[in-house]
C-alpha cells in the first residue's frame, strides 16, 4: 500500500481513491507541480491534504495553504484537527495572542498544516517566517480567484508568483472548481505554472437537478418549490410539525436579502440574512447557526458560502441572475457535496437581464473587460433560454461534451418551441419605428403597450399610436411579450442601451430577420408549476431504502451526533456526514472491527466515537 493510500484510510477512513485522486495526490507528494479543476464535492481538498501529511511525514516540512476566506480555513482545520491532524489557520480572525501561538508552533515543527489568508502570505515578514522553516508543498485554494476574468477576482492572489520565486523547489499545486480556459491560461501565467501537470475532472454535478423557471412572483414561487421538494414531516410525529432541508438563497443586493428572509421568517421557515453590510458578530453568528444546526435556510449575497464545507445542503436558490456560468456554477455547487440529490433552482426574467446589463455599463472596468463581462453574461442567458439540456450546455461552456443528463427541467419536460419569426418582425419593427418618430428609444414596457395597443397617457404624449405598429401585437398578453423580448434579448437580436435608461436598440443581428432572411425559433415556457418526476425526490433515498429498524438506528444516530457536535463546538458533520452514518444504521455493526469497515471512520474517530456508536446502535445510548 502506498503512503498515499495508508494515509486515506487510516486518517481518513476511506478505503479507495476516486476518479483522478490517486494520480493526483502521488504526483504532488512526488514533487510535482499541479493544475487540478475538479467539481465541488469532487475531493479536491484530499488532493493536496494527503500529500502533504505524506512529505511531513518523510521529514519534507509543512504544507502551506493558501486560502481566500476565514469560513473555509476554519471549516478545513475543524474538521482535519477531529482527525487528529495538526492543522491550524492564520487570518484576521485571531487575536494577536492565538496568531503568535500559532507561529510558535510553526517554527517548532508542530503543525503538519497551516491554513493562511494571500494578505497575510505576502507581507515580508510572513514570507522570511517561511524562508526559516522547512516548507513541504503550497496549496492555492480557489485559484480562480487569479484570474481578472474569474468571478472571485482577488487581487492578492496575483502576487503569488513569489512563491515559485522564492522557493523554488517547493512543489505547488493550484486548485478550483470553475475555470473555462481563458480563466485556466491565466492561473498558469500568474502562477508560473507552465510546467506543471494539468488535471481536468468531470465538471458534472450528477446529482444535482438544475431548473430556471420564468420569474412570475418568485417570492411565492421560490416557497412554492421549498414546500414541495425540501419540507417533510418531522420525525417526532407533531401535529402540523414540519422540517426543511438546509439551503441557500441567492439575491443580488443586501436589502432585497434582509427583505426575503424577513418575509420567508413569516413564512415559518428559519432563514437567517447574510451580507457584508451586517454586523461581523451577527454574520458570524448566522454562519455559525447555518453550519452546525439542520434545518436552516441562508438568504445571501455571494459574498457567503465560498469554502463552506457543509455537505448536506439540499437546495441553492436563486432570485436574481448570476453575472456568469462560472458563477452559477460555483454557487449552485455549493449543493449536494454529498454526492446525494440537490436541487439547483433559479427564477429569472427580462428585469435581471436589465438589471445586469446596467451594472456592466456603469462599472468603471475598461471597454476590454466590458466586453468580456458581457460575453460571459451571454453564455448564461444562453443557458437559461436553451430548449435543450441544460447540463450539456453547462459542461459545454467548460469545454465538456455529454449528452442530456435527463436530471434537469428541460430534459423531463422539454420545453415546445415556436416559429417566432413574424412575432421577432414586429418587436423589432416597433423598435425601429419608435426610434425613427422620436429620435431615440425605449424600453420594453412602453414597446409592449404600442404592440398590444394600450392607449396609455405615454403612447398619447408621443403619438406612437400613429405607429403601424401599434396593436399589431394585441392577441398576446404582456407577460408573452416580455418572454419573446427577452429571449430576442438573449439571442444578441436586441441590446439593452443603459445610457439611456435600459431603453432596447437594434443590433446588427436584426437586421436579416427584419428582411426575412432569418428564421426565429422562440422558447414556449412550461405553464405546470412543478417538474415531472423531479429527481430531488431521490434526496430521501438514502433514508427511504432503510428497513424500519435501520430507520430507527438512523434517528438515533442522528441525535447522538447532533449532541457531540455541540459538545465538540463543531458542525454536525464533522464528526459524521450522513452518509457514514446511514452506512452504520444499515449495516448494525456490533463490534469496533465492523465499524472500522465502514466509510468515512478513521482510526482516530474509531478510538473516539467507536464505542458511543456501537451503544447507540444497539439501543442503549
Amino acid at each position: 500500500m502506498s503512503p498515499c493510500l495508508a494515509i486515506l484510510n487510516e486518517i481518513f477512513g476511506y478505503p479507495t481513491f476516486r476518479a483522478q485522486q490517486g494520480e493526483i495526490v502521488e504526483h504532488i507528494a512526488a514533487g510535482g507541480d499541479c493544475l487540478v479543476l475538479m467539481p465541488t464535492g469532487g475531493g479536491k481538498s484530499l488532493c493536496y491534504q494527503i500529500p502533504a501529511l505524506v512529505r511531513r511525514g518523510a521529514g519534507l516540512g509543512v504544507g502551506v495553504v493558501v486560502s481566500p476566506l476565514i469560513a473555509l480555513m476554519q471549516d478545513q482545520v475543524a474538521a482535519l484537527t477531529e482527525c487528529g491532524v495538526r492543522a491550524a489557520y492564520l487570518n484576521s480572525a485571531l487575536s494577536g495572542s492565538e496568531a503568535a501561538a500559532t507561529e510558535r508552533a510553526l517554527r517548532n515543527g508542530q503543525l503538519d498544516l497551516l491554513y493562511v489568508a494571500p494578505e497575510r502570505l505576502m507581507t515580508p515578514r510572513f514570507l522570511d517566517l517561511l524562508e526559516s522553516i522547512q516548507v513541504g508543498l503550497f496549496a492555492i485554494d480557489e485559484a480562480h480567484c487569479v484570474s481578472q476574468w474569474g468571478h472571485d477576482f482577488r487581487p492578492e492572489y496575483i502576487q503569488l508568483s513569489v512563491l515559485h520565486e522564492r522557493f523554488p523547489s517547493v512543489p505547488r499545486v493550484a486548485l478550483t472548481a470553475t475555470a473555462d480556459e481563458l480563466t485556466r491560461a491565466e492561473i498558469i501565467h500568474r502562477l508560473a505554472l507552465d510546467s506543471a501537470r494539468i488535471f481536468i475532472s468531470s465538471f458534472d454535478r450528477p446529482n444535482i437537478h438544475y431548473r430556471i423557471v420564468e420569474k412570475a412572483n418568485a417570492r411565492n414561487q421560490l416557497l412554492d418549490f421549498i414546500r414541495a421538494e425540501h419540507m417533510e414531516s418531522d420525525s417526532s410525529g407533531k401535529s402540523g410539525s414540519q422540517r426543511c432541508d438546509s439551503g441557500i438563497i441567492y439575491c443580488l443586493s443586501r436589502r432585497k436579502v434582509d427583505e426575503t428572509a424577513q418575509w420567508l421568517q413569516s413564512q415559518g421557515l428559519r432563514a437567517l440574512p447574510y451580507h457584508a453590510g451586517m454586523e461581523a458578530d451577527i454574520r458570524r453568528r448566522h454562519q455559525q447557526i447555518f453550519q452546525q444546526e439542520e434545518g436552516v435556510v441562508m438568504v445571501a449575497t455571494i459574498a457567503f458560502g465560498m469554502g463552506i464545507d457543509k455537505p448536506d445542503v439540499r437546495f441553492v436558490a436563486h432570485l436574481d441572475l448570476p453575472k456568469s456560468v462560472e458563477g452559477y456554477y460555483q454557487e449552485t455547487g455549493r449543493a449536494g457535496r454529498d454526492g446525494l440529490a440537490a436541487n439547483a433552482w433559479m427564477a429569472y426574467g427580462l428585469g435581471d437581464v436589465v438589471q445586469q446589463r446596467k451594472m456592466i455599463e456603469e462599472s468603471e472596468a475598461d471597454d476590454a473587460h466590458k466586453r468580456m463581462v458581457t460575453s460571459k453574461l451571454d453564455a448564461l442567458l444562453g443557458l437559461c433560454e436553451t430548449a435543450s439540456c441544460r447540463r450539456v450546455q453547462l459542461l459545454a461552456y467548460f469545454g465538456e461534451t455529454s449528452q442530456p443528463c435527463g436530471n434537469c427541467d428541460t430534459c423531463l419536460e422539454a420545453p415546445a418551441t415556436w416559429d417566432g419569426t413574424r412575432e421577432a418582425q414586429m418587436a423589432l419593427s416597433c423598435v425601429y419605428r419608435v426610434e425613427r418618430m422620436s429620435g431615440f428609444y425605449f424600453g420594453a414596457g412602453h414597446l409592449i403597450d404600442i404592440l398590444r395597443g394600450n392607449l396609455t397617457e405615454r403612447v398619447k404624449h408621443r403619438g406612437h399610436e400613429q405607429l403601424s405598429t401599434f396593436g399589431i401585437g394585441a392577441t398576446l398578453t404582456e407577460a408573452q411579450w416580455r418572454t419573446i423580448f427577452r429571449q430576442l434579448i438573449a439571442y444578441g437580436l436586441l441590446t439593452v442601451d443603459h445610457n439611456l435608461h435600459g431603453a432596447l436598440t437594434l443590433t446588427p443581428a436584426s437586421r436579416a430577420v427584419l428582411k426575412g432572411e432569418q428564421k426565429v425559433t422562440l422558447r414556449r415556457e412550461v405553464k405546470s408549476a412543478r417538474t415531472l418526476n423531479a429527481p430531488v425526490k431521490q434526496r430521501a433515498n438514502l433514508v427511504k431504502e432503510l428497513s424500519a429498524s435501520a430507520r430507527e438506528r438512523w434517528e438515533r444516530l442522528r441525535t447522538w451526533r447532533s449532541k457531540t457536535a455541540k459538545t465538540e463546538g463543531v458542525p454536525a458533520y464533522i464528526i459524521f456526514h450522513d452518509n457514514t452514518l446511514a452506512e452504520v444504521a444499515q449495516l448494525a455493526p456490533s463490534t469496533i472491527g465492523e465499524l472500522r469497515a465502514v466509510s468515512g471512520v478513521g482510526a482516530l474517530k474509531l478510538e473516539r466515537f467507536g464505542r458511543q456508536l456501537l451503544e447507540v446502535v444497539a439501543g442503549e445510548g
